[in-house]
Parts: structure tokens; sequence; C-alpha cells
């Protein structure tokens, strides 16, 4: 099969990869300097493995193709090498999503998450071919994002084994929170990849421990952005077969993962932040604020899990 393959180590990436929020100010326009100092607190701070870019967290859908590409540049002048950027370049178009991978490209990032596009509603081989055709047209490894539930499309296990068989396609972010549909793929893809390392991320918080006790490589986690050093000791844990400690952890942040989903996200760890004093209040319509009532719930979450604020 074809694809354009540049070899990277994807153990740089780590376990947890931290999907950054967008800043907005009173007028929803993008503040790229509060975006700045986002990344500089999270690198300072340690606070994860690696940032991702316009991802579902950072409103990518909401975002302008400009717009994100703005951002991408944003975060590799912010990052400066201390830590991998990774750039989520999904688009509901081909074309778009090939356009806007190759400028990540060009902009130094080499790594690309890539969802199913939306609204179209796709069949297997229409993912299929979306996939291979972007596969085919940029110089950079990605990794498939599959979250039927804000896509329609649904990334089958028979489709992730074909498209883990082209070079470039390297990795999964695994949205379904579907854990024996992730047991089967983790038991398969060593027949179709061979040699080939192929990560598999959860894309659920709450999910997260198990997917990694199966075999998964780590998480995307949006709790990361309110818990990171908490979520990393988990991940740690787990794939260390610590289980114990690492039940112990999730256990502490499972209330804090559901409510952090109590409204569409990003609504409620934009809201979270805001109360953490990070970010403004701001959220790009067609997405309103945290309501008055989820706001208590999400506090009491937060506080049992020990966030400060």
């Amino acid at each position: 099969l074809s694809g354009r393959f540049v070899r990277i180590d994807q153990k740089k990436y780590g376990k947890i990869l931290l999907p950054l929020i967008t800043p907005y100010d009173e007028n929803e326009e993008i503040d790229y300097g509060k975006y700045a100092e986002l990344i500089e607190y999270v690198i300072t701070n340690d606070l994860c493995d690696s940032l991702i870019v316009t991802g579902t967290t950072g409103e990518a859908s909401l975002l302008t193709f400009d717009e994100r590409v703005k951002l991408f540049e944003t975060a590799v002048k912010a990052s400066a090498g201390r830590k991998p950027v990774i750039a989520g370049t999904g688009c509901a178009s081909t074309k778009e999503t090939i356009a806007l991978t190759n400028k990540a490209y060009d902009l130094g990032i080499e790594l690309a998450l890539i969802v199913c596009p939306f609204y179209n509603k796709p069949t297997q081989e229409g993912l299929y071919q979306h996939f291979k055709a972007i596969a085919e047209a940029v110089n950079m490894p990605m990794w498939l994002y599959n979250v039927p539930g804000r896509t329609v499309a649904d990334l089958k296990n028979e489709t992730v084994l074909r498209l883990a068989q082209i070079p470039n396609i390297v990795g999964l972010k695994d949205a379904t929170g579907d854990i024996a549909r992730a047991i089967d793929l983790l038991r398969r893809l060593p027949e179709v990849v061979g040699d080939k390392e192929f990560a598999v991320y959860s894309g659920n918080d709450d999910s997260a421990l198990a997917l990694m006790l199966v075999g998964g490589t780590g998480v995307i986690s949006v709790t990361a952005n309110l818990m990171p050093r908490e979520m990393h000791e988990m991940a740690s844990a787990a794939v260390a077969g610590n289980v114990a400690v690492a039940r112990a952890i999730n256990n502490r942040l499972m209330p804090l993962h559901q409510q952090l989903f109590c409204e569409p996200n990003p609504v409620a760890p934009k809201w979270a932040l805001y109360r953490m004093g990070r970010i403004g209040p701001g959220i790009r319509l067609p997405l309103t604020p945290l309501s008055e009532a989820n706001r208590p719930a999400v506090e009491k979450a937060m506080r049992e899990a020990g966030v400060e604020f």
C-alpha cells in the first residue's frame, strides 16, 4: 500500500497528551497571547508529555482555516522544542484536511491527529479512501481519531486494520469507550503492522485506565487540563502494572472525568479553567457557557479530586 513514510520515535509523545483549549476575548476572537501563556505554564510546570493543538477540546470545528494555522504557529513558537506539538488537522473535506496538514508540516510539526470527516456520513470505504488520500498527499505521520459520538462516522476495526498497513498511518485515538472493541483491535494489530509501531491512545478519561491495562499506549486527556500530575501518575502506574495504585487515583478522579462532560466538551473544562483563574470566560457560539444548573456539580467534583481554585 502507498503512503509517504517518515519514521518518528513515537515514544517521545509519552502517555499523557494534553488537548489545549482555545482562549477567546470578550468578542469571541482568539487570544493568541493567552494561548502562548497557557503553553508556557504547562511546559514550565511539566504538566504533560505532549501538546495537541486544535483538537475537539480546542473547538477545532469552530475555527477558520487561518485561525488553526496561526494556532499551530503560536504553539510551535511557544513550545520552542521543549514539548512535542501534535496538530489536529481533521476537517469535513478531504482536500481541506490535506491542505491543513501540509501547513502544519511546513511550520515544523511532525505528527497530525486527524478526526473522521464529520457531517457527510461516509461509508467505511469512504473513510478508508479519505485517510488513504491524506496519507498519500502529506509528508508526515498521522494518527486516526475516531469519535463517532461527534462525527457520526464510526471507524470500524476492520477499517483501522486496513489503514494501519499504510506506512505513515501510525496510531489511533479511540474515543468510542468500547473496551471490548479495543481489545479486539489490539489483539489483531500485530498481524497487520509487523514491526511498525502503532500507538493506541484513549480519547476518554473515564475509560482510559481500562484501555491502558489491556495494552493501550496512554490517554489524550481533558482531565489533565485540571489534574495533570494525577493523570500522569495513574497512567504510569497502569502501564507498569501497578493496578492498585492506578485504580485508587482513577477512582478519585472519576467524578471529575464525568462532570467535565456534563455538557459538550469543552464547555465544562473551559469553565473550570476560568474558575481556576487560568483563562477568561469566552467560548464561541454555538457553544454557550456552562449552565448555572451544572456549575455546583462541576465544582464539587473539582474539590473532591483536589483541584485548587
